[in-house]
């Protein structure tokens, strides 16, 4: 029998002692008076009454000590003889294990070292723990275990807690931002009978009261142009997205990105909002607009730079695709081994840059006027004559896209024809091209004003303001590949009387 089926086998038995004693290891409820937090703040021989779990127990005979935490901190409880009564002290000794959860009764005082210490007159045991934890110094370090088993990861890394209350602060910082200006936060369906919005393969499901296929949202933004189409003007929305590709530090199949449509603006309207919120949720979180990401300070102080892809693949790759044919382009990427998005001048453009400059990006940037292949969304360049160019502009910074954003396209005739290409792209193979959408195209035809249009990647914005390198570092229940486990053998002979009751039946 292993260390870890021993402590288990220990607890259990303990489980079974108390239950026998008439003492329920697993209580309903607990009358907790005060926070952890409150009862560092509270003054010296205060009564205090408070809850959370044990961190770890040292017992040295006539003393015990232990480090209680709940979610707003951590705090020595002292065990003293003579000073707590016995029956407390012997629960504690003979029963309570770190991990378990206790709730405690008793005076606030400093040890010897000067720390706000509980000299115990009471205690309870809340909930038995079963597992022990990982080791205190060994912790838990392995990062594919963290986000697996995210409760032990917060059990045994307290800093962790902090990025996720960080991004709640994102959260309420970006509505704020919003509310103010005016924008209305609205819902859009997860659930579709047809997808888009976006490059992207989407998840598939069925729905078996109507025996019809559906697919996850992959987008919100067909939907808000509805919106905006039947009389909103600012609109936003924060939802969840999925998408079936491929995973890595900046990708997680289902991700939170949010989603701006503003009537009469355009994409120069959209980089000013763009970046005026990422200066407005930095400072409101964190104080700054600095922050320190992988040995570089980043500012996102508005305004900020703009380049042309064509500028940045002028500035990286060295080449001026403006003046370069379809062929030229296609014989330089094969020079350069390039790998192709698409066959046509502007899927090769694309490619350069991709390739060349994205990861060269590392203060924020709005790299604009893109070409027309690469979205069927999007409104062409107003002063383009060669019609390559449509208004559209990606935020990057250190390397990664921010957001993705338009001068969105309002023309019925041309949006149908574009859509109908994608849908002859998609039946031709393209799992990432666009389906047709119908009632879409009808909405359009209704009439939209010119609106612009944002989509933000939350998960990133949160990454950079709290400094993580993964975006699983950011998700509280990252994707996981699923794993087999073992199951264990019960070790304890208590039998709860319901169980009884029903093997009788």
């Amino acid at each position: 029998m292993g260390r870890e089926e021993q402590i288990i086998g220990e607890r259990l038995r303990k489980i079974d002692e108390l239950r026998k004693s008439g003492v329920n290891p697993y209580p309903h409820n607990f009358d907790k008076k005060n926070s952890i937090g409150e009862c560092l703040k509270a003054k010296m021989g205060a009564k205090v009454k408070t809850a959370g779990r044990l961190m770890n127990n040292r017992d040295l005979g006539k003393i015990s000590f232990s480090r209680l935490r709940d979610s707003s901190g951590e705090i020595q409880i002292v065990f003293q003889d003579g000073e707590s009564p016995k029956k407390s002290f012997d629960l504690f000794k003979k029963y309570i294990d770190a991990g378990d959860f206790a709730g405690v009764s008793g005076k606030i005082f400093k040890t010897k070292t000067k720390e706000t210490s509980i000299l115990v007159e009471d205690v309870e045991l809340l909930s038995k723990s079963t597992l022990p934890l990982p080791a205190k110094w060994q912790g838990l370090q392995d990062k594919e275990e963290r986000y697996r088993k995210r409760y032990l990861d917060l059990i045994m890394n307290p800093g962790v807690k902090e990025v996720f209350d960080k991004r709640e602060k994102i959260f309420s910082a970006i509505r704020e931002f919003l509310v103010k200006d005016g924008f209305h936060e609205v819902e859009t369906p997860y659930i579709q009978t047809i997808y888009g919005g976006a490059s992207a393969k989407p998840f598939k499901t069925h729905l078996n009261a109507l025996d019809v296929d559906l697919f996850l949202s992959i987008s919100p933004e067909l939907y808000l142009k509805r919106l905006i189409v039947g009389g909103y003007e600012k609109v936003f929305t924060i939802a969840r997205n999925f998408r079936n590709e491929g995973i890595d530090r900046w990708h997680n199949p289902e991700f939170t990105m949010m989603e701006i449509y503003q009537a009469y603006a355009d994409y120069n309207d959209m980089m000013n909002l763009f970046e005026n919120l990422y200066e407005f949720v930095a400072k409101k979180v964190n104080g700054t607009t600095k922050i320190e990401y992988r040995g570089k300070t980043i500012d996102f102080k508005a305004p900020w730079k703009r380049m042309t892809m064509a500028a940045a693949i002028k500035k990286w790759a060295e080449i001026d695709v403006e003046k370069m044919s379809e062929k030229e382009l296609l014989s330089f990427m094969e020079k350069n081994h390039v790998a192709k998005d698409g066959d046509s001048w502007g899927w090769h453009v694309q490619s350069i840059f991709e390739h060349f400059c994205e990861d060269k990006i590392e203060q924020p940037t709005h790299i604009i006027d893109h070409p027309l292949e690469t979205t069927p969304l999007c409104k062409m360049h107003r002063k383009d004559k060669l019609c390559r160019l449509i208004e559209r502009f990606e935020p990057f910074c250190m390397g990664a896209e921010l957001g993705n954003c338009y001068s969105e396209l309002n023309d019925p005739v041309i949006q149908r024809k574009l859509l109908e290409e994608q849908q002859r792209a998609l039946s031709g193979g393209n799992e990432e091209a666009n389906p047709h959408d119908e009632d879409f195209i009808n909405a359009i035809e209704q009439g939209m004003p010119p609106t612009g249009g944002l989509g933000m990647g939350i998960d990133r914005m949160v990454m950079l303001l709290t400094e993580q390198e993964s975006i699983r570092d950011v998700i509280l229940f990252p994707f996981m590949k699923p794993e087999g486990h073992l199951s264990r053998t019960p070790t304890s002979t208590y039998t709860p009387p319901s169980l009884k009751e029903e093997k009788k039946k």
